[in-house]
């Protein structure tokens, strides 16, 4: 997992281990270090964006491009955000 202050920039957990509960532990552990915590999941990536919603993340915005300008459109995720609705 690689983050930059309150911003996930990366999370890979070997297939292998997918389903242990070590992504999560990870996510939980960057909750503790930061009350707002964002994340941001290529759209395609409907796993990937479920797992972060299941844990509390919820879509604040969107990109039609990803970070280098490529047609991949990017969610902008989440938890803890004080402007979300019925905040």
């Amino acid at each position: 997992m690689g983050v930059s202050g309150a911003q996930i920039d990366s999370l890979f957990v070997h297939a292998d281990a997918r389903g242990s509960g070590v992504g999560r532990r990870l996510v939980e552990h960057a909750m503790t270090l930061h009350p707002v915590l964002t994340v941001d999941v290529n759209e395609q990536n409907a796993s990937g964006a479920g797992f972060y919603q299941r844990l509390g993340f919820e879509t604040v915005g969107r990109s039609p491009v990803d970070d280098a300008g490529r047609p991949y459109p990017l969610l902008h995720l989440s938890r803890g955000w004080a402007g979300r609705t019925g905040a």
